[in-house]
């Protein structure tokens, strides 16, 4: 009984790991999923990832502003590097700054969006380039953003 019993669990344990990283906050682009935290509101946005020593291949951040404006990132207290794509209103990338270094001594330079963006996705560096990102790709955004502020 042992032995049949122990399979099941292990399909079941899967299938409820699979599952709950399914329902997880995610974005896709150009055809790979992300695991993602939401910056929302001006605290969350304002801390993004600085301090962080590492970000995960298959993780990102995704900035929610509650408009679409010209927007710019900075590397404060950033420590790994990483790419910034700039989507706007309708989730289309319009601008990438790719592999941006942390800054290491102020003034920290600042990296703009050529457009109007309302979001913005910071991924690993050299993620864009590895999935082939291009200005038009269409960002799509799985699970609950909740309110923007």
């Amino acid at each position: 009984m042992k032995r049949l019993l122990a399979p099941w669990l292990f399909a079941l344990s899967s299938a409820a790991t699979a599952a709950a990283q399914h329902d997880s906050p995610a974005v896709q682009l150009h055809g790979q999923r992300f695991h993602t935290e939401f910056a929302t509101n001006d605290a969350t946005r304002e801390r993004g990832l600085m301090m962080r020593t590492e970000l995960a291949a298959d993780h990102s951040m995704l900035f929610v502003f509650p408009d679409e404006d010209k927007r710019w990132f900075w590397m404060k207290n950033t420590l790994i590097p990483l790419d910034i794509l700039y989507f706007d209103a309708n989730r289309r990338l319009v601008s990438v700054q790719a592999k941006v270094p942390p800054c290491k001594a102020d003034p920290c330079p600042s990296y703009p969006s050529d457009l109007p963006a309302r979001y913005v996705l910071e991924l690993p560096a050299g993620t864009a380039a590895r999935i082939g990102a291009m200005v038009g790709d269409e960002l799509t955004i799985e699970g609950t953003v909740g309110p923007v502020q």
